[in-house]
C-alpha cells in the first residue's frame, strides 16, 4: 500500500518534469531555428553583375572602403549639372538603380552606382543593415567629390541603401539627399517583417533575431537606428515611400519626415508597397525625384 501512495504521487512531479523537457526543447527549437534565420537573413549576395550596359558611355570603377573593395559603375555628365550617388536595397546590386542611373545621365548628371558591402560584386562577408555598407556609401561619396570638385552632389538610397547613407557620419553632407522607403529603426525593420510572415509570433521571434546582432555585427539594436541620424543630416532632403508598404510603414515614412530639417519633401505614393518607386511610379517619379534633384543640384 506505501509503494502504490508513493507512486501515484510521485505522478504528477513526473508529468511536470516531463512538460518542463518539451518546453526547454521547445524553446532550444526556436533559437536554433531563429540562429539559422539570422544566418539566412545576413548571407552574402554577392554575383557576377556583368559588364558596363551596351549603348551607354560609362565605365567600371573600384572604390578602396574600410570594408574592402566597392564595385560600380560611373558614367560623366554635363558641367554643372550636377552628379547623384544611387544606392540599391537589401539582396539587389546596383542594376536595381540602372533605369534612374540612365533616365539622370540623358538629362546631364554624372551618376555613380555601387554595389553595397556584400552584396553584387563589392566585397563584404554579412549583411550588415547599415553599419558595414556605410563605410562603401562613405567612400563611393568621397570619390566623386574627388572627381567631381565643382559639382553639387545629390544621394538616392532606396531601404538598405538609404539607411547606409545616415550611418555613414559624413563630415560634409550631399547637398540633396532621397530616401526611399528607408526604415527608422532594425527593431522596427525586424519587426515589421517578421509580422509580415509569422503574425503574432514575432513577439517571440523578432527578439532572439535582434539578440544576435551583437554576436555577429558586434553592435547593439540601438545602435542601428538611420531615424537619429537623419535628424544630424544638414541637407535638403525628399522622404519617398508607399502608401501600401508593410516593412517600411507608411508612419515610418512620416516620422523620417519630421526629423528631417528644412528644407525636406514628402512623397507618399498611393498604392505602391515595399517596391521600386521608379518602376512603379516612373512619371510621377521624375516629376517628385527629379524635380527636387533639378532644385537643388543643377547650377543657374
Amino acid at each position: 500500500m506505501a509503494d502504490s501512495t508513493v507512486s501515484r504521487g510521485a505522478r504528477p512531479m513526473v508529468r511536470g518534469w516531463r512538460w518542463l523537457a518539451v518546453a526547454a526543447a521547445g524553446l532550444v527549437a526556436v533559437a536554433g531555428v531563429s540562429w539559422a534565420a539570422g544566418s539566412w537573413i545576413a548571407q552574402p549576395q554577392q554575383h557576377p553583375v556583368g559588364p558596363v550596359p551596351e549603348g551607354w558611355n560609362a565605365q567600371a570603377v573600384e572604390i578602396g572602403s574600410a570594408e574592402g573593395l566597392v564595385r560600380g559603375w560611373y558614367a560623366d555628365g554635363a558641367p554643372g549639372r550636377g552628379a547623384v550617388l544611387l544606392l540599391h536595397g537589401v539582396r539587389a546590386d546596383r542594376r536595381a538603380m540602372l533605369p534612374r542611373a540612365r533616365a539622370l545621365n540623358q538629362r546631364g548628371y554624372a551618376v555613380l552606382l555601387i554595389d553595397l558591402y556584400a552584396h553584387g560584386e563589392s566585397d563584404g562577408d554579412m549583411i550588415s543593415f547599415g553599419p558595414k555598407e556605410a563605410a562603401g556609401v562613405r567612400s563611393a561619396l568621397d570619390w566623386l567629390r574627388n572627381r567631381l570638385p565643382h559639382e553639387r552632389l545629390g544621394v538616392i538610397g532606396a531601404s538598405l541603401g538609404g539607411a547606409g547613407l545616415l550611418l555613414a557620419h559624413q563630415g560634409r553632407p550631399p547637398d540633396a539627399v532621397v530616401l526611399e522607403a528607408v526604415f527608422t529603426r532594425i527593431e522596427t525593420a525586424v519587426d515589421n517583417r517578421v509580422r509580415e510572415r509569422l503574425g503574432p509570433l514575432s513577439a517571440v521571434v523578432s527578439p532572439l533575431l535582434l539578440g544576435q546582432m551583437p554576436l555577429r555585427l558586434g553592435l547593439a539594436a540601438d545602435q542601428v537606428r538611420p531615424v537619429d541620424h537623419l535628424a544630424q543630416l544638414a541637407a535638403p532632403v525628399l522622404v519617398a515611400g508607399g502608401a501600401d508598404d508593410r516593412y517600411t510603414m507608411q508612419a515610418e515614412t512620416e516620422q523620417m519626415f519630421a526629423v528631417a530639417a528644412e528644407p525636406k519633401q514628402l512623397w507618399v505614393v498611393p498604392g505602391a508597397g515595399h517596391v521600386d518607386l521608379y518602376r512603379f511610379a516612373p512619371q510621377a517619379y521624375e516629376a517628385q525625384v527629379f524635380g527636387f534633384l533639378n532644385r537643388h543640384l543643377q547650377k543657374q
